[in-house]
């Protein structure tokens, strides 16, 4: 894989290769049929690692700790005679995945590889520069047709604009079918294989959707189809801008309680049982005791990194400016989480409540 490079993504001129006419030649379609039975070949990129720093990224291991039960998902739950090729530069998580799963799983050096070998082809990377540089990996040159066309599945959190361009980049050259599918539900939702899914992609003929929405089953619970190429993400986006907001008040909410005296599971217990319930308050409170198995039983360690929570913040907040949506709270908002980072970094977003000075 190249290094992560901060590049224009260029599908003009990966269409000016031919448009998708002549890039292959006339070869008939491969078929990735075993002799006497129909085995799928699938393909995963961007494993990570549970707990540990990715070259990419040092905020990559929130996204391992998703994206990696969500490989085990998938491998558990497509037939046994398929197989699952994976690849990640960081070659301890190949190899403990390996070890893990046993069977049905061949570790490849390159995206390029993986994208040869495999119909469905997933992809969870960091930002729009690593999905821009892996793509360009595998486009150029042109991959061989097979039949059924392949599909790419990302499930990264980028802006929606880069997610068009490379789909633009798929499309135009014929290599296959790109949609956007990024997902909430956290560590807890990849394990337990309830994951929500949000999908981008074209609903003209109903066929793309209807493909890809098993796929996504197979590592979640719902898949949400809200438009064409880029809703995916632009749904993720707003629902994080969300969660980074009620995540601050949840924080001074606790932080307000606790000063004045009340105990801090029963206030939790109130919030969650009144109008002030949601996600950061019932499932992730940053109070110890409160949710079990929240980062904050742990010391904020693991869940979602607070880097992650800048990124698309500010992603969030720069898609509101080309719309002209009106963000009140989005500039106090994103000066926080750049404080937090700044003294907290790779905590988990929770860590708001401990810098404002509550009680840990």
């Amino acid at each position: 894989m190249r290094a992560a490079v901060s590049i224009r993504f260029s599908p003009s001129r990966l269409c000016l290769l031919g448009n998708g006419a002549g890039l292959v030649g006339p070869a008939s379609r491969r078929s990735f049929a075993s002799t006497g039975a129909s085995w799928v070949n699938w393909g995963f990129i961007g494993l990570g690692r549970m707990g540990e720093h990715h070259p990419f990224d040092i905020h990559r291991p929130a996204r391992g700790r998703v994206s990696y039960p969500m490989a085990k998902n998938l491998r558990a739950k497509i037939p046994e005679g398929d197989t699952l090729f994976i690849h990640d530069r960081n070659t301890e998580a190949t190899s403990n995945f390996v070890k893990e799963v046993v069977t049905g799983v061949e570790v490849l050096g390159t995206p390029r590889e993986v994208a040869q070998k495999s119909e469905t082809i997933i992809t969870v990377l960091p930002g729009p520069s690593h999905v821009k540089n892996v793509f360009h990996n595998i486009l150029e040159p042109a991959l061989a047709p097979i039949s059924p066309e392949r599909l790419f599945i990302d499930c990264s959190t980028i802006d929606p604009t880069s997610s068009r361009e490379v789909a633009n980049a798929v499309h135009c050259t014929t290599q296959g079918r790109f949609v956007d599918a990024p997902m909430s539900g956290g560590v807890v939702g990849a394990r337990a294989g309830t994951l929500t899914f949000m999908l981008g992609a074209s609903s003209r003929s109903g066929h793309l959707v209807d493909r890809v929405r098993p796929v996504l089953l197979l590592m979640g619970s719902k898949a949400l189809h809200l438009g064409g190429q880029g809703a995916g993400l632009s749904g993720k986006l707003a629902n994080n801008y969300l969660l980074a907001i009620s995540n601050i008040a949840v924080a001074e909410t606790m932080n307000l309680g606790l000063k004045w005296g009340l105990d801090a599971k029963t206030l939790g217990q109130l919030v969650n049982g009144s109008s002030g319930r949601c996600w950061a308050s019932e499932v992730n409170n940053p109070v110890a005791g409160v949710s079990l198995g929240a980062p904050a039983e742990s010391g904020y360690e693991g869940g979602f990194g607070i880097g992650l929570m800048r990124k698309d913040l500010k992603m969030a907040v720069q898609g509101a400016g080309e719309v002209g949506a009106r963000l009140e709270l989005a500039e106090r908002a994103t000066e926080v989480y750049d404080e937090v980072d700044a003294q907290e970094s790779g905590k988990d977003f929770s860590v708001v409540y401990k810098w404002l000075g509550g009680k840990v």
